[in-house]
């Protein structure tokens, strides 16, 4: 005899009916007001799902103002989320209150477009990419969550939440150098105040990040958008994430760039 079905309770229905707008709405809410939500609440059963949620929550805070994209290693698919304009911000600001419990920081390359990649029929190279880039500079990514469930949650309920993104630190721009689309080589040294916490060399997971921003242009034809002249795209991690304290000056340095800080 076939086994009965299994009830469904009230709270897995109202689960199981979550939309990717109303797990943006949950996430806008926690941002507004320094809550957490159950990473169960986003409901997100792969990464077209993560993605909605993004675009969601990106339609509800406000435009997006660049990119972050990373992969674990070369021979893994990248990932990505936007980034609200709203949350990029000059280096040495002072980024206080209660929406920074984290404060989690990874010194980054990025880049910043000079012209529009919009949607198109055919894909991106690499050298196209690199036409429509305008300058590099070094940032300060400051990692938050809305998660209660922050160190359990899986990586689907990240990759919804904007990758744990919490604010983009902006230093000074160079000119755009072929070069910088290869970190095997570059050096990379954060300070918190004047201890340094970190100091790498060729460390980030992904060097050939020229390859991440051609996968990223593509991926935004995929989801129906396109990267746009001014937004900055970001490209993961060359020091790993160290957690400042209250008060603490965080800075970045990679040679060839501008150093630049922040204050919690």
């Amino acid at each position: 005899m076939a086994a009965l079905p299994r009830p469904v309770t009230p709270a897995a229905a109202a689960v199981a009916q979550v939309t990717p707008e109303a797990a943006a709405q949950a996430l806008g809410r926690a941002r507004r007001d320094g809550r957490r939500v159950p990473s169960t609440l986003l409901q997100a059963r792969g990464r077209d799902e993560a993605y909605a949620i993004q675009d969601a929550t990106l339609a509800a805070i406000g435009p997006i103002g660049g990119w972050k994209v990373g992969a674990t290693s070369p021979g893994r698919e990248p990932v990505c989320a936007p980034l609200p304009a709203a949350g990029l911000v000059r280096g040495g600001s002072t980024l206080d209150g209660g929406a920074w419990h984290l404060r989690g920081a990874e010194v980054e390359v990025a880049f910043r477009l000079g012209s529009d990649l919009p949607p198109r029929a055919w894909p991106y190279t690499r050298d196209e990419v690199a036409l429509a880039v305008e300058s590099v500079l070094p940032v300060i990514e400051v990692a938050e969550t809305r998660l209660a469930d922050w160190l359990e949650a899986e990586p689907v309920a990240h990759l919804a939440d904007l990758l744990s993104h919490g604010g983009l630190v902006v230093g000074e721009p160079a000119a755009f150098d072929i070069a910088w689309f290869d970190l095997k080589r570059t050096e990379a040294v954060m300070r918190f105040d004047d201890q340094v916490v970190a100091h790498t060399i060729g460390e980030h997971a992904h060097p050939d990040v020229g390859a991440l921003l051609a996968w990223l242009a593509n991926h935004c034809i995929a989801r129906g958008a396109g990267l746009q002249a001014g937004q900055i795209v970001t490209t993961g991690s060359c020091t790993g994430m160290l957690f400042a304290s209250q008060g603490t000056a965080v800075r970045a340095e990679v040679p060839g760039l501008t150093p630049l800080s922040i204050f919690f």
